[in-house]
């Protein structure tokens, strides 16, 4: 038994084949324009396609329709407005097609195959360009009345009371002072000292100011997660990508905080760990999506 998985991205999309973290086969290819990238993910597909593929899944960034398996104008896919992806994909393919946002998909796959596996309530981090989030709630999981559940990098941090202007706060999510402002690539880069990548490697040098924002990140992020853990009492928090690569200048000050603001039960019941999957989340996520879909995202 094997799936197919399609993972569209801003820049790049692939299309796999395979069950689990065995990836049999895949192609990879650059977003351009919708008509041309559609074109080219059906045609991908279709040389993926054996006899033995029982679904396909999709991973999109959102916003989308999971329930209804519509693609709805996510603003790094200009054209892809109100895309019926999965009833298109059903059609010509005659397999059950389904759709998931792109972080909760990650949050399916590290939780089935990477760092979450053996847990009932998980939450996992992007923490890549953005900061976005899925949850694994009660062995399923958990999207909210809209799909909308879990945006922690909306969540406002910091506002004009901390005493710096508001011109000044970091901008996430398109929101002055935001989790993500500071959490994530885009905010990292509002420092002025260089990309995540770049501090990353001046980190590990040795450079004192890499070394200093990337403390400030972490403090930042425990008073995130503290949120989290209070709110949701979860077993695991899973973090991605810019956390997993430069986790030494990272954790130590998030823990600091964590355990200066979370309650105390809540957070020694809490594991934090970087992602499991690395380079491969974004293809075992969209397996998972086809693996997991029939069952509404449950064990």
């Amino acid at each position: 038994m094997s799936y197919i998985g399609i993972d569209i991205g801003g820049t790049k999309c692939a299309v796999v084949r395979g069950c689990g973290r065995e990836i049999e086969a895949k192609l990879r290819f650059e977003t351009a324009g919708f008509d041309e990238t559609l074109a080219r993910i059906f045609v991908s597909v279709e040389q993926l396609m054996t006899s033995d593929i029982t679904a396909i899944g999709i991973s999109c960034g959102g916003p989308l329709d999971s329930s209804r398996g519509i693609i709805q104008s996510p603003p790094n896919l200009p054209g892809w407005d109100d895309v019926h992806i999965t009833e298109m994909l059903t059609q010509r393919f005659k397999r059950p097609a389904y759709l998931c946002n792109d972080a909760d998909a990650c949050a399916l796959a590290e939780w089935r195959y990477g760092a979450g596996v053996g847990t009932q309530n998980m939450i996992f981090l992007t923490f890549g360009t953005g900061l976005g989030s899925g949850l694994i709630l009660g062995g399923r999981l958990y999207t909210g009345a809209c799909g909308m559940a879990g945006e922690l990098g909306h969540v406002s941090l910091y506002d004009e009371s901390c005493g710096l202007p508001l011109d000044e706060l970091h901008i996430g999510y398109n929101k002055r002072g935001s989790v993500e402002g500071y959490c994530s690539g885009g905010g990292i880069a509002q420092y002025g000292k260089g990309s995540a990548r770049e501090l990353g490697i001046r980190a590990e040098a040795g450079d004192a100011e890499a070394i200093a924002v990337y403390e400030c990140v972490g403090a930042d992020l425990g008073k995130s997660v503290a949120i989290l853990i209070d709110i949701l009492n979860p077993e695991a928090i899973v973090i991605g990508s810019i956390y997993a690569r430069s986790r030494e200048f990272i954790e130590p000050a998030m823990l600091r905080v964590i355990n200066e603001r979370a309650l105390n039960k809540s957070a020694a019941a809490c594991k934090i760990y970087p992602a499991a999957l690395g380079e491969s989340i974004g293809d075992v996520a969209a397996l998972a999506v086809a693996e997991l879909g029939g069952n509404n995202y449950a064990v």
